[in-house]
């Protein structure tokens, strides 16, 4: 097969995917369930007039959190991989025969043999040997480098088009119909979410969609518990 076809072949990975996937699913799942719970606990403890300000709240607050914690953690992520390049820099400068060593034992360790190992080893040093140690000791590669900014605009936008869905059920004109509705369209959600979750990663659609709902079915049935206890204790 000739290398171009090859090349063409390889595109339809989805490693290039996992910079923002993650915190896309993480936000819309996060979405769901946590504005269906906070949503059910409140209407389960019978505050009615509080439903739709909750997951009002609840939306917000959680696309903001959600959108603030995907940015630090994932640019703690990236100032890891900055110092191990910073790290990198000063060995290769330091000691060079060491470092083209280390590479040389790490090829032969995939399989090479020794000479071959080091013979490319000497290459891939004459190349770019700070790219050669972060890629094959580090297992750094600029395709899965994470992306703070698409990781938080990710994550915002997703919670806040899953926190909507549970949020359509609080229109229903009384309070048990409001409890049934917006479990009733979360589940349908939930589904949806693991539906397109596993078609995103290229997973398994049956075992990726039902971890999915199964979490937030039950996220939904301890925090209802939570409000039925609320309610019986008059607080």
């Amino acid at each position: 097969m000739p290398l171009a076809e090859v090349h063409a072949r390889n595109e339809h990975h989805l490693v290039h995917r996992s910079g923002w996937l993650r915190a896309a699913v993480l936000g819309a799942n996060d979405g769901l369930v946590s504005t269906a719970s906070l949503m059910i606990g409140v209407a389960s403890a019978r505050a009615d007039n509080f439903i739709i300000t909750a997951g009002l709240a609840g939306i917000a607050a959680g696309a903001l959190s959600m959108a603030v914690g995907e940015y630090v953690s994932v640019s703690s992520q990236n100032d890891i991989e900055d110092a191990d390049r910073r790290l990198e820099e000063e060995h290769l400068r330091i000691d060079p025969e060491g470092e083209l060593e280390e590479l040389a034992h790490i090829y032969e360790k995939r399989g090479l043999p020794k000479d071959l190992a080091m013979q490319v080893a000497i290459e891939m040093h004459k190349g770019d040997a700070l790219e050669a140690h972060l890629r094959d000791e580090l297992g750094q590669f600029e395709h899965t480098k994470a992306r703070p900014v698409q990781a938080a605009i990710a994550s915002a936008l997703s919670f806040t088009a899953g926190g909507f869905v549970p949020f359509l059920g609080a229109l229903a004109p009384t309070l048990g119909a409001k409890a049934i509705s917006i479990v009733a369209i979360t589940l349908v959600g939930l589904l949806i979410s693991g539906i397109v979750s596993a078609r995103t990663a290229g997973a398994p659609l049956g075992k990726t969609t039902l971890r999915v709902f199964l979490g937030g079915t039950i996220g939904m049935a301890i925090t209802a518990g939570i409000g039925q206890l609320v309610h019986l204790s008059g607080l």
